[in-house]
């Protein structure tokens, strides 16, 4: 068959269809003002917060109990009110809160000390726990339990020799110089460690300096002052027993600290760890080489990701086997001292606190990924409401489709990030005034690209807003805390693989969050050493991630773009066919082109269950169309069949079974049928929402399964159910699928405002309304009138005057039989009375097959060649009622009995209707005759009679 002459105005470019959409999506969102400015004004309020609060913290810090603490060293002449002649201003006269943001040029040194486990904690014996020569419980009510240490290794001589060295004993303390003193012997400490050296926390009033000797005295405990340089000192000292204990192995020592830490003495230990100093391997130690593994409890740095990293007490467990091994081969006499740990020095700085950088990561990670729901919700509601379908069966492609989408949703994006980062910067956050520029811009436009891309991947898996809604906020929400209370205490965890953290990244809520959280790190470290923040210059550092996160993020995008595009043609939740590949898509419309003109019949078996005489003779014509080197008509249906295969052992349900339909231009075919008889099935796969099982069907030459796109632009559509913009106007309705049909200037306008007056929505200015406001009556005029704008030659109507009073039906059937002449119309209705009037053909379709096809007179000719006679009368004269249709036809039959009322079906052939008349005028002489009434045979009549035949043989089959 040869193409038709194509008509005059041709299908819309693509930037006619890029232009419609536009308009279109402009429109939307104009009307959905109020939720941009709540989107818009979210991060400006957050910003206003952090301002708010980083100005009472800024007041508070400027506050002198912040800064350094300064006192008169020279007082001058004692008179009143004589100034001080100079003032100083150091460690020594600030407080703890103070010393901070004092200069320390030449910081204390600070004897180095073993980190002890508080008394209570001490490893004691349990019953989970009963290792040998640990004390007995008893000894923490007193707070006496020693500090115990193990120790293995291959030489067992050996390492009970060196751990017998590892704490040195002493008879007398002199606290003159007590960095030489420490030195000499293992000092400790139960408190916590800092950040920082500047100041040995044992050393602040309050708390207690151990001394591990061998052995206590009992009134080892003393009180004593000294000076640490410039800094007064008050130590409180206590001895502590040091115990080395021998284990036989390394897994024995490593049993033994895990359940006493971890499984808090091994389940039984009444709450408490049974903590350990620490734990020596001594290997393969022996006079020609020191070779030792250390085990130390590092929870003591505080690696929560919450606070900064605390230094760790290591360094005098290595000496004290260092030590104890120097006086093995040397002699008592000789020692290996470390005597003092010191920080590096300081210069004086202001006590600053920028909370945007520390919360930074978090926070903007919340606001940057608001959008993704939004775009996500956006794409699922075209998807739920059969937007995206709607507009593609009135001709818009996916290149354009997505190239405006995309295209809007960036804008949309770059407008809101540009706002953010604008405002952010103006009002003085250093989180953006920090960092430089050019990184942010090209971090965030990487970023906004890679969300839109995933909102686009992520849409073909939803098809309810409200499930795609709660989705994405929990993806917002979740990843911000994951990333908070997760990836960053990997990020700071040297020891974490750093492969791991690169497999998290490709998740894009991490990425985005690691991303921030650089940009944070380097604001906060600017901010408070007077610096700037992060520079080109700092992607080279080993430690800053940004590099790997853009990376990450570039190639995800390049690869989840296409994917995404992919993923929305081949489901079929994106609302068209479901297709196995690209490949197999351009093979099959490679194979269309080349068969487009010729449509010979292919080989294949049918089995046809029965054919009624109707659909034998439209299958013949069908078929001979086929054969012709032209057709015509602008529909032929070629033994399409659908069939939706049965889940949880239930059988196939035949929906549609082998129709065969040809349909010639200026004629409107209507399909009635009970509910559940295949009707919208059959529409469904002629407008290419669900794929024929087998067979196919040609419009305009152009075969469904292969050739919708250029279908599409030559078919109408007005679906069972008013698939619209809520806050769109009916005249922006019909302007946007007019462009769509290639409609421009005062054509489009006039096709507009003809269409509206032509469904009753011009006067009044009901076509200026959202439709939102319409009410169900008006929403299906529009519908209607959608589906005839830009003259489509093929137009598909499922139900069109459902819910219209009786003057906008007589009106709409006027505008359906006025658009006919000049296109085929398939229109579904359960309304005889539409079906009488508008259709030239009409097929009762029941159990997926036609049953009759015809015209409306010649199907109640065939099926309804009898009269019904109606008579009313008492009980007493039911039967001579009876007898008296017997004499006026014998073969009639009483089809309806009740209460005096009786129906009868007379064969037309039998009776002249002045013979009724007659009849009755006779017999109301006899009895009371209360009513009566002849009518010949109704659509209706035609209809139910045929459904209850088809019925009736589908139960016996």
């Amino acid at each position: 068959m040869d193409s038709p002459a194509a008509p005059s105005r041709g299908p819309a470019s693509f930037l006619t269809q890029a232009n419609a959409l536009l308009r279109k999506n402009l429109c939307f969102q104009k009307r959905n003002l109020k939720t941009n400015i709540g989107i818009t004004v979210f991060p400006v309020f957050l910003c206003v917060i952090l301002v708010v609060i980083q100005g009472v913290i800024d007041r508070e810090l400027d506050k002198p109990k912040y800064r350094c603490g300064c006192a008169c060293v020279d007082p001058g002449p004692a008179t009143v009110g004589a100034a001080c002649r100079r003032t100083e201003c150091g460690v020594q006269h600030s407080t703890l809160d103070q010393v901070g943001s004092c200069p320390i040029p030449s910081p204390t040194p600070w004897p180095a000390l073993v980190q002890l486990p508080r008394p209570g904690s001490r490893a004691v014996r349990t019953a989970g726990q009963s290792f040998e020569g640990l004390p007995d419980p008893a000894c923490r009510d007193t707070g006496s339990c020693p500090a115990a240490v193990l120790v293995t290794g291959t030489n067992r001589s050996l390492a009970e020799s060196l751990s017998g060295g590892l704490f040195p004993s002493t008879s007398s303390f002199n606290f003159t110089n007590y960095l030489d003193a420490l030195a000499k012997i293992v000092a400790g400490s139960d408190t916590w460690p800092w950040t920082t050296q500047l100041i040995e926390p044992v050393f602040i009033p309050g708390n207690k300096l151990y001394l591990v000797q061998p052995q206590c005295l009992s009134n080892s405990s003393q009180t004593v002052s000294s000076n640490a340089g410039p800094i007064p000192l008050q130590l409180n000292a206590d001895c502590i027993q040091g115990l080395s204990l021998w284990r036989e192995s390394a897994s024995a020592v490593n049993d033994e600290l895990f359940k006493g830490y971890r499984q808090k003495g091994g389940g039984s230990g009444e709450g408490k760890t049974n903590e350990f100093v620490a734990g020596y391997d001594f290997l393969n130690t022996n006079r020609n080489g020191l070779e030792m593994n250390i085990w130390y409890n590092s929870t003591y740095n505080n690696n929560t990701a919450i606070v900064p990293i605390a230094l760790l007490r290591v360094p005098r467990l290595v000496n004290m086997a260092s030590n104890a091994y120097i006086k093995f081969l040397r002699g008592s006499g000789v020692d290996m001292l470390l005597e003092y740990v010191k920080e590096m020095p300081k210069v004086g700085t202001e006590l600053k606190f920028d909370l945007s950088s520390l919360l930074g990561a978090l926070f903007f990670t919340w606001i940057v990924e608001l959008l993704f729901p939004v775009i996500l919700t956006y794409l699922v509601y075209e998807k739920q409401q059969k937007l995206k379908i709607m507009m593609k069966m009135h001709g818009l492609k996916d290149g354009p489709y997505w190239l405006i989408s995309y295209g809007y949703f960036f804008a949309l994006s770059a407008a809101y990030m540009i706002l953010f980062v604008i405002f952010g910067s103006l009002i003085g956050l250093k989180f953006f005034k920090l960092n430089n520029y050019s990184i942010q811009f090209v971090f965030y436009f990487i970023y906004i690209n890679l969300q839109i891309a995933l909102a686009f991947f992520v849409a073909s898996f939803f098809s309810s807003v409200k499930i795609a809604t709660v989705v994405g906020y929990i993806y917002v929400f979740g990843s911000g805390l994951l990333g908070a209370f997760l990836l960053r205490f990997f990020v700071e965890d040297n020891g974490f693989p750093k492969g791991w953290i690169v497999v998290m990244e490709i998740i894009p809520g991490f990425s985005l969050y690691r991303g921030l959280y650089e940009f944070g790190q380097y604001a906060f470290s600017g901010n408070s050493m007077g610096t700037k923040g992060m520079e080109w210059s700092n992607l080279d550092d080993s430690v800053n991630g940004m590099r790997g996160v853009l990376i990450i993020m570039v190639v995800e995008w390049v690869v989840l773009l296409p994917l995404a595009f992919y993923v929305d043609q081949v489901s079929s939740l994106g609302g068209g066919f479901p297709k196995n590949s690209f490949f197999l898509k351009c093979f099959k419309k490679r194979a269309a082109s080349l068969r487009r003109f010729s449509f010979r019949r292919q080989g294949s078996k049918v089995v046809v269950e029965m054919d009624n005489p109707d659909s034998a003779q439209e299958r013949e014509v069908v078929e001979q169309l086929l054969l012709e080197p032209i057709a015509n008509q602008p529909i032929i249906c070629d033994n399409l069949k659908k069939v939706y295969h049965g889940r949880d052992g239930n059988p196939d349900k035949v929906a549609v079974r082998g129709l065969s339909l040809a349909l010639p231009k200026g004629q409107c075919f209507g399909m009635l049928g009970p509910n559940g008889a295949g009707k919208t099935s059959f529409i469904s796969m002629m407008i290419g929402l669900i794929p024929p099982t087998s067979g196919t069907a040609y419009i305009h030459g152009m075969d469904i399964r292969s050739d919708m796109d250029a279908i599409y632009t030559n078919m109408g559509v007005c679906p069972q159910h008013d698939l619209l913009w809520e806050t769109l106007t009916g005249r922006e309705h019909l302007l946007f699928y007019g462009r769509l049909k290639n409609l421009k200037g005062t054509e489009l306008l006039k096709a507009v405002d003809d269409s509206l007056k032509s469904v009753n929505l011009f006067h009044g200015g009901v076509g200026d309304k959202q439709v939102g406001k319409y009410s169900g009556g008006m929403k299906r005029r529009l519908s209607v009138a959608i589906s005839l704008i830009g003259d489509p030659k093929v137009v598909f109507m499922d139900e069109p005057s459902t819910g219209l009073d009786p003057a906008s039906r007589n009106n709409l059937w006027s505008v359906v039989k006025e658009a006919k002449k000049n296109r085929a119309i398939i229109l579904t209705t359960h309304s005889m009375e539409e079906a009488e009037v508008l259709c030239d053909r009409l097929g009762i379709f029941v159990d997926g097959g036609f049953q009759c096809i015809g015209n409306p007179k010649e199907l109640k000719g065939r099926y309804g060649g009898t009269y019904v006679l109606t008579m009313t009368t008492s009980s007493e004269n039911e039967q001579e009622v009876e007898q008296l249709v017997r004499r006026l036809s014998p073969n009639a039959s009483r089809i309806y009995h009740i209460s005096g009322t009786q129906k009868f079906e007379l064969p037309k052939q039998e009776l002249k209707i002045a013979d009724v008349f007659h009849a009755v005028e006779s017999a109301k002489s006899r009895f009371s005759i209360y009513a009566w009434g002849l009518v010949d045979t109704t659509l209706e009549d035609v209809f139910i009679k045929v459904a209850k035949g088809a019925q009736a043989f589908s139960v016996v089959a």
